[in-house]
């Protein structure tokens, strides 16, 4: 099976709401753009120190991860980071990585954009019951 790896467009929600609070102008809306693993075993996004840094994300709590080899560790939490992969975007919560470690996306924003990983063509696609608009199930 392969890596997935896509292009992710990241952004401080924080200053989008400035901005729509006319507060702020477009420009000074802090972005981001990078490559990240689509990481089926992953809860959240995690993303690395210096890009929560570029972004300006707060950091806000804390949580336990436990990584592949079954190591625990303590690492901080982010709030209100956007997330845009293709033609889909929502507003989370981010692991904060070490320092120039790689972005991962997990389930958490795989289920709420409705995307469907293809380990074997390397693809992240939308589900095909739902091509245009996340389909989300509510009860």
């Amino acid at each position: 099976m392969g890596e997935i790896k896509i292009k992710i467009e990241l952004e401080n929600y924080g200053d989008r709401y400035l901005f729509l609070q006319k507060k702020i102008e477009e420009d000074k809306i802090r972005q981001y753009k990078t490559e990240a693993l689509v990481d089926t075993g992953a809860v959240m996004l995690s993303l690395p120190q210096d890009i929560v840094e570029k972004l300006g994300l707060v950091e806000d709590g804390k949580v336990i991860v436990t990584y592949a080899d079954e190591r625990k560790e303590e690492r901080p939490l982010a709030k209100g980071v956007s997330i845009k992969i293709g033609n889909r975007s929502m507003v989370t919560d981010c692991v904060i990585g070490p320092p120039a470690g790689e972005a991962l996306v997990g389930q958490i924003i795989l289920e709420e954009l409705d995307l469907i990983p293809d380990c074997q063509k390397q693809t992240l696609s939308p589900r095909p019951e739902s091509p245009i608009y996340p389909s989300l199930k509510m009860k």
